[in-house]
């Protein structure tokens, strides 16, 4: 019997989430430039903000499993409000330090992405429920959560210049409460949302094996591999783009936070609009083929025109192909991963993928702060536009691509036979995956 609430459910909570993050994203940057004026301390906030991410993402697959994926999606987002709403409440009782301001973005990050790895690893159980195909599933959550991007960020630049950082942190965290009420709600009695029972005591050498299984698969599939090295450097220049090299050129050449704002939000209509031309054409192509044009496209360019020009239109321009460009490139990502991976094993190597994938994201902020302040806004966008091509040109570069052809199964890294792969005991059995097919998801697309 087919049943889509819970996918509608994690589909909503997931946009609200995703328009939440997008107010912080612009909130949190702006908040510290308004207030201290510093690239250089909006790059220290975003190294701790994206620190516990690494951290969180390293060691938390196991643990996903054995709370519930459900309750772990909705402790994740309620840990995250609090954290925001803490922000402003502080700075409204002239208490707010700098260092609280740190600790508690350190907070957020770490909460953070234990709740986004819950939902994502719910989708192809979700649309097997919902009698859908899941590269469509794929799709339609990509879509939605760009969709929601886009609103949020639109959004942030406009409250911004009307009524301050301080009141786009407060919808932020009821963004996240929202979020944690409908997941709560609308995912109950799904048993893939629930605790393992089959698993093994809470010990210490068992969660040292069932973590390691998830970088052991991951370190033994060289596709995989490959994409998380290069997604690892995509994400840390995005990083550096998001926290400070976007908001200063945005305050320094642009229109502030209303054109921050606007350029976000094009980026978001971009990618919608890419992923749902994915959805519905893109499996008649290769994915390599489509996959290697669109990651170029997707991140150098917008390096290039905003070091260059100091106005809006071309960069606006811009954002909006280079959002198409990457909004084709997660769902493509997802249907490889989800196709590559057995469901026991699934929260595990989503840990994994998304630890490596986000590996140099505190780096990337810290680092754009620093060229900033040392050798100006200009050169940091170059030298951080370069890496980024460099690393996006892998694809063409690296044989291990072009198994992205391969059906699930049949690759040089997989086993074919699922009683094969190594899964430990833990567990429930391992069976094929859903039809026919945190993604490590480029932070900027």
């Amino acid at each position: 019997m087919r049943n889509r609430v819970p996918l509608v459910a994690v589909l909503t909570a997931n946009s609200i989430s995703t328009a939440g993050t997008s107010l912080t994203l612009i909130g949190v940057p702006w908040f510290v430039l308004d207030t201290t004026g510093s690239a250089g301390r909006a790059g220290i906030v975003a190294f701790c903000a994206t620190l516990p991410i690494v951290i969180s993402a390293l060691i938390g697959g196991p643990v996903i499993d054995r709370i519930g994926r459900r309750r772990v999606s909705v402790a994740s987002d309620t840990a995250c409000g609090l954290a925001v709403v803490a922000v402003p409440l502080l700075h409204y009782a002239d208490a707010l330090a700098f260092w609280m301001l740190c600790a508690l973005m350190a907070v957020n990050g770490l909460f953070h992405t234990p709740g986004n790895t819950a939902r994502y690893v719910l989708v192809p159980d979700l649309a097997e429920h919902a009698g859908t195909t899941l590269p469509r599933a794929a799709s339609l959550f990509d879509a939605v959560s760009r969709g929601a991007r886009m609103v949020g960020a639109a959004l942030a630049g406009v409250l911004i210049a009307l009524v301050g950082a301080e009141t786009v942190l407060l919808l932020d965290a009821a963004t996240f409460l929202t979020s944690a009420a409908l997941i709560a709600a609308g995912v109950r009695g799904v048993r893939a949302a629930e605790p393992v029972k089959t698993a093994e005591p809470v010990s210490l050498p068992t969660y040292k094996r069932e973590l390691s299984e998830g970088y052991a698969y991951l370190l033994g599939n060289r596709l995989l591999l490959g994409v998380v090295v290069m997604v690892l450097f995509m994400n840390g220049t995005d990083q550096g783009w998001n926290a400070v090299l976007l908001p200063v050129h945005a305050s320094a050449e642009l229109g502030g936070a209303r054109d921050l704002g606007l350029l976000t939000a094009l980026f978001g209509a971009g990618g919608l609009t890419g992923a749902l031309l994915y959805g519905a054409v893109g499996h008649r192509y290769s994915r390599r083929a489509v996959f290697s044009v669109c990651v170029v496209l997707c991140g150098a360019p917008r390096f290039l025109v905003a070091a260059l020009t100091g106005t809006t239109l071309p960069l606006a321009v811009t954002m909006v192909l280079s959002g198409v460009a990457g909004g084709v490139l997660n769902p493509i990502l997802t249907t490889v991963i989800y196709g590559s991976v057995p469901d026991a094993l699934r929260s595990r190597v989503s840990g994994a993928i998304t630890a490596g994938c986000e590996l140099a994201m505190p780096v990337g902020g810290l680092a754009a702060g620093l060229l900033v302040e040392s050798a100006g806004a200009s050169v940091a966008l170059l030298a951080m536009g370069g890496c980024y091509l460099l690393a996006t040109l892998s694809p063409l570069v690296f044989p291990a691509w072009r198994t992205m052809d391969d059906e699930p199964g049949t690759g040089p890294d997989e086993p074919s036979d699922p009683a094969k792969r190594p899964v430990s005991s833990s567990g429930p059995c391992p069976r094929d995956p859903a039809p026919a097919v945190r993604t490590p998801r480029p932070s900027g697309s």
